[in-house]
């Protein structure tokens, strides 16, 4: 033995007599000579002292094949984005990623942000158009602060530039930034490669944000990106591009800067899945598009044919029918017989106050004229999913009425700035100084109203089925539709059609196996089996978070004889009540919001709704489409929350209370 290999057992057999109450019952060990080593340096013992035990510690839940809800945000800006620069936001997107694992943040309003409940994912989706240039102009110690149009932003969000006075300086920020820097570039005056060298560094620290985040079984992130552009008449089309994962990705994401089209966004796509990196896009704000979202010619101006379907369903399978700028579902002027379209509804542009045109900005009128196009001999683009995110711009979603901060930083970071309380003389004199118009007089009280975010919402969330917490499950989810949206509780919804389902199913604890087996998911299709009438499945259940299930619906959208039509169907009541035959609608169950303390009735409500219902209008050669609705007894909406806290009435012209809701994607029934 080597004399430092007998060092070392002398060591170790002095250490062990020191052990006090331990020497006697370790003074037996046998230490075997060194010839009696294995070559990995295991020694052979004799006496045992611990057995080894055989239990193999699992990190990752086991795979579920009937499959998870997910709940997450999709849609979130942080320092990186110049808007949201402009706005006091200083969150990084590791920040952003805290907050949505639980962590507090930090407002730019100075107070702490923080989930009741932690997210399953979450993306951050900074705009790609001057990435990171905001961030980069306002500091004066780079280079690119030395240009003219980097000095409005110099030193913007110092510590001791976020009052009221500094929102001169932002919304001027805000409205010149990117026009002056793209003047810069097309004139030459701008270095494109030091804009570029800059857009890439965020990037990069974007994707480190996301794979550092990212906790396979536990949490999920996603990275991902903004595409903003608009149509010549300010109707928005912007798109969030997800990435499936990170092994493979551009050097730069592609903007609004590299085509205003977004068949060209789709053209990248595909360029890039053809090199392995696969992605998707999910346009948001329909509302606000001013009916060009989904038109029915493409951006040059011709009929839509199966080469633009084909490209649009490839790289877009989902929408976004929810966020704080409103929701997407349908209009009133769209959907005369729906009671429940008036809701969230964001009459305006995206950052304007122009009129944006319903028809064509809409969820379901885009299913209605899917069925048309493939009625008339064109394969339907329409056919894509429903989620909802937030679009924060403060790296962390508000998608609760009761803690409501909205999405702008200091700009509507308070209930005096958004609109939902009055402010006082020499505010409204400040306001009214900073911008001529936006104080308006209702019931003798002054309110502002900077930019419509009195019709602004605490919406919402994405929600998908998968088989476990990972980039791979919940990406396959949304390729294959399997998704649902809510305004922002976690209420869940199982929705399958099939053939094969009769009562017993609901009452079979392996229902959900079943319906996997025999029937379709919610984002399939089914097709026609002879004269036999499809069956749905549907199951919803409340976030026990927030208010009671009231009613559980069916919108059905159908063409015949050229035209389209849309019927909603009652398909089940809370409180036992029945369904009328003649009106398919459940009878009001009485509950009721206390607007004194937004307290609501108590034992009203239903934890759960579940029914199998078949179209009592059913025609097995007329094609059709089915999602679920689901609203929760009312509650008080942001505003009035807002107003109870500061001890006024609510504003008179807003609503007093909402129904928080969710979609499931759509079924649809192929006749053919």
């Amino acid at each position: 033995m080597s004399f430092l290999k007998q060092l070392t057992l002398i060591s170790i057999i002095a250490s062990l007599t020191l052990l006090p109450g331990c020497s006697d019952s370790l003074s037996d060990l046998d230490f075997q000579k060194d010839s009696e080593r294995t070559l990995g340096g295991d020694i052979r013992r004799e006496n045992t002292v611990l057995e080894m035990e055989d239990d193999i510690l699992t990190l990752r839940d086991a795979l579920n094949p009937e499959r998870n809800a997910y709940f997450g945000d999709l849609h979130v800006h942080t320092t990186y984005s110049f808007d949201a620069f402009s706005f006091g936001t200083l969150a990084t997107p590791y920040d952003a990623y805290r907050y949505a694992k639980g962590q507090a943040i930090e407002h730019p309003g100075g107070y702490q942000l923080q989930l009741g409940q932690p997210l399953d994912f979450y993306a951050v989706t900074d705009h790609a158009m001057f990435l990171g240039v905001a961030r980069e102009a306002a500091d004066t110690t780079s280079v690119f602060s030395k240009y003219d149009a980097a000095k409005p932003i110099h030193n913007l969000n110092d510590k001791d530039n976020y009052g009221e006075l500094s929102l001169i300086q932002r919304g001027r920020a805000f409205a010149t930034f990117i026009r002056n820097i793209v003047s810069g570039v097309q004139s030459g005056g701008i270095d494109k490669d030091l804009l570029n060298n800059i857009t890439k560094s965020a990037w990069r620290d974007i994707i480190n944000a996301a794979d550092e985040a990212n906790v396979p079984g536990k949490f999920t992130a996603f990275v991902a990106y903004e595409y903003t552009t608009s149509s010549n008449d300010r109707g928005n089309l912007h798109r969030n591009v997800i990435f499936r994962d990170s092994d493979h990705l551009p050097a730069m994401p592609f903007s609004r800067l590299n085509s205003q089209n977004p068949e060209g966004l789709w053209d990248w796509m595909d360029n890039l899945r053809g090199q392995g990196i696969e992605s998707l896009a999910i346009p948001h704000n329909s509302n606000g598009s001013n009916g060009q979202m989904f038109k029915l010619v493409d951006w040059a101006g011709n009929p839509l044919d199966d080469d633009y379907t084909q490209q649009r369903l490839r790289n877009e399978p989902l929408v976004e029918i929810t966020q704080v700028k409103g929701t997407s579902d349908t209009h009133p002027l769209l959907s005369e017989n729906d009671e429940w379209a008036d809701f969230e509804i964001s009459p305006f542009r995206v950052a304007t106050k122009m009129y944006s045109e319903p028809a064509g900005g809409y969820v379901r009128d885009a299913y209605l004229r899917g069925l048309k196009l493939a009625a008339d001999g064109t394969n339907n683009p329409f056919k894509f999913g429903l989620i909802g995110s937030t679009d924060t711009h403060v790296a962390a979603g508000s998608d609760k009425e009761v803690s409501f901060f909205s999405k702008a930083g200091i700009i509507d970071g308070t209930a005096e700035r958004r609109g939902s309380i009055p402010t006082n003389m020499t505010r409204a004199a400040i306001y009214d100084w900073i911008a001529p118009g936006m104080i308006t007089n209702i019931e003798g009280r002054d309110y502002i109203t900077f930019s419509s975010f009195e019709y602004w919402g605490a919406s919402g969330l994405a929600a998908v089925w998968a088989e476990e917490n990972t980039r791979e499950a919940i990406y396959d989810a949304f390729r294959r539709k399997e998704t649902f949206a809510t305004t922002g509780p976690r209420m869940e919804i199982r929705f399958f059609a099939g053939y094969e389902f009769d009562e017993s199913l609901l009452a079979d604890s392996g229902l959900i196996t079943i319906a996997y087996k025999t029937g379709v998911p919610m984002g399939a299709d089914i097709g026609a089996d002879e004269s036999k009438i499809p069956q749905f499945l549907i199951w919803a259940t409340r976030d026990a978070n927030s208010a009671a299930l009231q009613r559980m619906q069916i919108i059905k959208g159908y063409e015949e004889n050229g035209e389209t039509y849309e019927q909603i169907y009652d398909v089940a009541c809370s409180d036992g009540l029945e369904v009328d035959p003649e009106t398919h609608r459940c009878p009001d169950n009485g509950a009721k919001v206390n607007l004194t303390d937004c307290s609501v009735s108590a034992d009203v409500g239903a934890t759960q709704l579940r029914t199998l219902w078949q179209d009592p209008n059913f025609e097995v050669n007329r094609e059709a489409f089915y999602y679920v609705r689901v609203l929760e007894n009312p509650t008080c909406r942001w505003s009035t929350w807002d107003a109870l806290k500061a001890g006024v009435e609510p504003r008179p012209d807003l609503p007093k209370t909402i129904q928080e809701r969710a979609w499931s994607s759509p079924i649809w029934y192929r006749a053919k």
